[in-house]
Formats: C-alpha cells, structure tokens, sequence
C-alpha cells in the first residue's frame, strides 16, 4: 500500500507511538509466559508499567473510566480523524486501535467464558491461549513498527484494510 504523501523522519516516529496502547495492553497475557521464563520480562517492563500507571489509573471512577479509555478517544479524535494530520499518522494510529479493540473483545470472552463455567478453562487451554495472545500481538506490533521505521504501510490482512476505510483521504 503506498500513498502520494512524502513520509518524513518525524512522521515515522509519531506513527510507531500508538502501537503502545496494544502492547501495552497485551502484557496482562504474557504474564504466564513471564512465571515460566522469568528472563522475558526484562523488554516488556516499559509496557508494563506504561498498563499500571496510565492504562488502569481510574479517571472517572464512579463511571469505571480509566486512562486507556481516555487514551483511545483521544487518539481517535485527536489524531485519526484529524485531515490535518498526515495520513501515515492516521492509518498507523487507526491501525494500533483496531488491534486494541481486538484485545478487548478477546478479554471479554475470556471472562464470559469464566462465568460460564463453574471453575475457570483448564490451565494448558488458557495458558496457551493467553500466551498465543501475548506472543501473536507483540509480533503484529513488531512488524507494523518495523514498517513504520522504514516509512511504509504495514499490511496486514484485513485490518490494514480495515484502518484504510476508516481514515478516508
């Protein structure tokens, strides 16, 4: 996917920055892979402070709010559906919300599915569910930062397209 748009330094910074949100929010999943190898977690405890301290710090409490709802709203309307924002900015920020929302569904299943049943899922099915999870959003977001730093559209199935309908020229 490339664009008639010249993508400067500056702008392949700024498109790498909302990945944050999703790798940071992923991080609760990895938490089994950090008790099996206690060495992974050394990378990640950016992110995992950037969860407690900015992602969980209740805003609103009375309404449940907290920072990651704020830091979503404000991305979408402060960076997504701006024109005056250059579209490789938009169609990354865009991109990294959509695999938020990806990781919120999957948090919602994950507690349906613990009120359904009367224990919890068996602990290989959710340890390899939590750890597929962790491991498959730090790549996609590996990858979409890779191509951001080299100045091109990552493309990933569907939700590239996805964040291409949602940021129109």
């Amino acid at each position: 996917m490339t664009w008639q748009q010249s993508i400067t330094p500056l702008h392949r910074i700024y498109s790498c920055l909302p990945y944050i949100l999703p790798m940071s929010a992923a991080v609760i999943y990895g938490t089994v892979l950090f008790q099996q190898i206690p060495v992974t977690i050394f990378p990640f405890i950016p992110f995992i402070w950037f969860y407690a301290n900015v992602l969980t710090f209740p805003i609103v409490p009375v309404l449940g709010l907290t920072g990651e709802f704020f830091l979503f709203i404000g991305l979408y309307f402060l960076v997504v559906k701006d024109a005056r924002v250059p579209h490789f900015i938009r169609f990354n920020g865009m991109q990294a919300l959509l695999m938020q929302i990806m990781l919120f569904i999957i948090q919602l299943l994950f507690q349906f599915i613990e009120q359904l049943s009367s224990n919890s899922l068996p602990s290989l099915v959710s340890t390899t569910l939590a750890n597929t999870i962790f491991i498959g959003t730090m790549l996609l977001c590996g990858y979409a930062i890779f191509q951001c730093t080299k100045g091109e559209y990552s493309d990933i199935p569907t939700l590239s397209q996805a964040a291409s309908l949602q940021c129109d020229l």
